[in-house]
């Protein structure tokens, strides 16, 4: 059964190395949706590669510390030198036997006021929190693919825009033409129809220019470059409410939770480091084989002996360990109250930056429309004599802001509404419900938690485990 349950956490980490593989750069996978971008920098995130190897570091404290609650063998092998001289009344004697030793030691703590259990204690919380802290670094590892999928639209509808208006303005310049060969406007007309069609061009080099930089953002977010976009996503489903908002982010969002491990830990160090102040009782043993070089002789060694010690001066350095051990406890608890500070304004930037972004889209779609009905009004009363070029150029450049002021507005809507689900804790794999293998901690920390010896079979799984992690 053991082996079988090793089998399934193999094939769950080579699963997950198996798709990290499968979506690289270069190769002609198209995302077309903000679901895709999500699942690529899932798949590829060096990031989230480098706080998991991070956990398991983690985990593997919890084993060294459960290791110091059991007996430590050596096997031990000795040569030694001796030189005496005795002087007997008139009689002076020398020696120098040469001896070897070679045989086991053994070493088991009996007692130490509990130290070795709270520093195991320690280390699990330590790992709780590092758990958060990989949640967390998730989270800003789908955000940086929002930001890059609605920076890559952002900026394809801005290259449309321009290039409509660059069409628009060539359509102005032929009719300024038009109307100059038949003397119903000047040379001016035509100089500034030219210019702001030469306008128009350089804003459109520049938004292209704009959209390069933005897929090389998305290639980096997401590991693959972008394919055409599918338009901008369906938001989610937000709390009623801002107080609904800061309520659920201080009860769920993983970097609160990582400093309440945090606190708690650097409790439990404190604790062990007082207890290391105690007395220490430790059981040794030893069996071996004893041998003298001089001559054939040898004898069979073993030995049982126990162990008391307590520190009663070590230089000061025994008050001071326990001081620092207060101090980075109380660093911590500072830290949790401005974790705990920091998220509620997140959530309160985030959930103001989007209700601003949605009344200022509800205000520039209908400034698109008011400006494309004055636009359209003033061309037509210019091809009459009514308006001048330069009242057409001016409506056309207002439509154009307007347009573009719309664009940006829906972009940022859709970017406050998922910085919203950041700020409370809820943008993650899991909760979003993407299309991959998520990343299960407790698979490792299962394996190691009990310390497995090198020569056990739990350990060979996990080198099988580890090198499926490797890739290799």
């Amino acid at each position: 059964m053991r082996g079988m349950a090793a089998d399934k956490v193999v094939k769950a980490f080579a699963v997950t190395a198996g798709i990290a593989l499968s979506v690289m750069p270069g190769r002609a996978v198209w995302a077309d949706n903000l679901t895709d971008a999500f699942i690529g920098a899932y798949n590829t995130s060096g990031l989230l590669e480098q706080n998991r190897a991070l956990l398991r570091a983690a985990d593997e404290d919890v084993a060294i510390a459960l290791a110091a609650l059991r007996p430590i063998i050596n096997w031990s092998v000795n040569i030694n030198q001796e030189y005496t001289k005795t002087r007997s009344g008139s009689v002076v004697t020398t020696t120098n036997p040469a001896r070897f030793f070679s045989g086991l030691t053994l070493t088991q703590l009996l007692y130490d006021g509990g130290a070795s259990v709270l520093g195991k204690q320690s280390a699990q919380e330590t790992v709780l929190a590092t758990r958060q802290s990989l949640i967390d670094i998730e989270q800003q590892v789908l955000f940086r693919a929002t930001t890059a999928y609605l920076g890559v639209l952002l900026q394809e509808e801005t290259v449309q825009i321009r290039q409509n208006n660059v069409d628009l303005s060539s359509e102005e310049l032929r009719a300024s033409n038009d109307r100059f060969e038949v003397g119903e406007v000047t040379r001016t007309d035509v100089a500034l129809s030219e210019a702001q069609l030469a306008s128009s061009r350089a804003d459109l080099a520049d938004a292209r220019g704009d959209l390069s930089t933005a897929q090389a953002e998305y290639l980096n977010a997401v590991g693959k470059l972008p394919g055409r976009t599918a338009g901008q996503p369906s938001l989610p489903n937000l709390p009623r409410s801002q107080s609904d908002a800061i309520g659920l982010a201080q009860r769920n969002h993983p970097a609160i939770l990582s400093a309440q491990h945090q606190v708690r830990a650097f409790d439990l160090i404190v604790r062990q480091q007082r207890a290391g102040l105690g007395p220490n009782v430790s059981l040794g043993a030893n069996a071996g084989v004893r041998e003298n070089f001089d001559d054939d002789d040898y004898q069979n060694d073993a030995g049982l002996s126990l162990n008391f010690n307590q520190p009663i001066y070590a230089g000061g350095r025994l008050a001071a360990t326990v001081r620092r051990a207060m101090a980075t406890r109380d660093s911590s608890r500072a830290n949790l109250l401005n974790v705990q500070k920091d998220i509620t304004q997140g959530v309160t930037d985030a959930y103001v930056r989007f209700e601003t972004a949605t009344a200022s889209l509800t205000a520039s779609t209908e400034r698109v429309r008011a400006s494309q009905v004055a636009f359209d009004g003033i061309r037509e009363e210019a091809t009459l004599g009514a308006r001048t070029t330069l009242d057409v150029l001016n409506a056309q450049q207002d439509l154009l802001d307007a347009q573009l002021s719309e664009v940006l507005s829906r972009t940022e809507r859709s970017l406050a509404a998922y910085q919203v689900l950041q700020a409370q804790g809820l943008l993650t794999a899991e909760r979003l419900g993407l299309a991959v293998q998520i990343y299960d901690p407790t698979l490792y920390y299962n394996l190691v938690k009990k310390a497995p010896a090198q020569i056990s079979k739990q350990s060979k799984d996990l080198d099988r485990v580890l090198k499926a992690l490797r890739r290799d």
